[in-house]
């Protein structure tokens, strides 16, 4: 037990010496540009001149509603909740795993050694796989009566931004991170390896929710977007799809190949949420605390 209590603090204090060094660029292990703090406000602050110079709703307020929840949201779910417990929990489960598989004399799970490949076929294999196990989670997320309530979080964004990206209760991270760790493990390497996959990921996902207009022409059909992703969000939607369209989250392709693709007409102006939204909870702390009590069964349809 005192191994995983020292894990558990060595955690803390790991993190929180990285997401120091990360603020203060005090650090020598990697390149000066490898640093996620300050490429979240730069591919923010890209995204939002974007929404300045050219926005899609114009009539739309530049800080529009709960920019500033989303603001938070933004630097909580890439940063502060892994430092509040979730890299100190996660060190730990990941040890009791492994000593788990050594009762069945299994040193580990790499069934698919990639590390001899070219590195850009390691990036483009974490990418497509990462990618498409998200998109099935995402699924989950719609289908499943119980993760619903948590993802109504991201969902209960009524206008949309760049922000909204990274407004999700906290419990999507340990879902997300807890499916993803098999299939990536198996392939030789960890969710925190290789930066470029993560910026880009990161930089996608805000495309995706800013307030943007951009033609990709038959990109369109490779990669999601903003007015693919906007009905994601819709409040009303057909009820042979009422868990949802989409679902894409850097990737458009998985939702043309699943027929789970929609786009009826430009979506600029429809209304944004879920049944139910206007009884939602509207603070960060009410949000993030949803999900966990009993409540009475009611209709699951969403348009996200």
């Amino acid at each position: 037990m005192n191994k995983y209590v020292d894990i558990f603090i060595e955690g803390y204090k790991g993190y929180a010496q990285y997401l120091w060094n990360e603020i203060t660029f005090n650090y020598t292990y990697k390149p000066w540009w490898e640093n996620y703090f300050y490429w979240l406000i730069l591919v923010s602050l890209f995204f939002f001149a974007l929404e300045i110079i050219k926005p899609w709703r114009a009539d739309q307020a530049r800080f529009r509603k709960d920019f500033w929840l989303d603001f938070f949201y933004m630097f909580f779910n890439f940063f502060f909740f892994s430092l509040i417990i979730y890299n100190a929990a996660s060190n730990v489960f990941v040890d009791l795993f492994k000593d788990f598989l050594g009762l069945f004399g299994i040193s580990n799970l790499v069934a698919v050694k990639i590390e001899s490949w070219p590195r850009i076929a390691q990036l483009f294999t974490l990418f497509i796989i990462r990618d498409f196990v998200q998109w099935w989670v995402h699924r989950l997320l719609h289908r499943s009566s119980f993760l619903w309530e948590f993802h109504k979080v991201h969902h209960s964004v009524e206008q949309m931004g760049f922000a909204a990206h990274l407004r999700y209760h906290w419990m999507e991270t340990i879902v997300y991170r807890s499916i993803e760790y098999l299939p990536l493990a198996m392939i030789g390497f960890g969710i925190d390896d290789f930066f470029i996959v993560h910026i880009f990921t990161l930089a996608v996902g805000h495309f995706n929710h800013s307030n943007i207009k951009v033609n990709l022409g038959p990109l369109r059909y490779i990669f999601n977007n903003p007015q693919m992703h906007i009905w994601h969000h819709a409040k009303d939607l057909p009820e042979d799809r009422r868990y949802g369209v989409n679902f894409g989250l850097t990737l458009s392709i998985w939702d043309y190949l699943w027929k789970t693709n929609y786009i009826p007409f430009d979506g600029r102006d429809i209304k944004l949420g879920f049944p139910g939204l206007e009884k939602f909870p509207k603070t960060f702390f009410t949000q993030n605390t949803h999900g966990f009590k009993p409540k009475v069964k009611e209709d699951q349809s969403n348009s996200v």
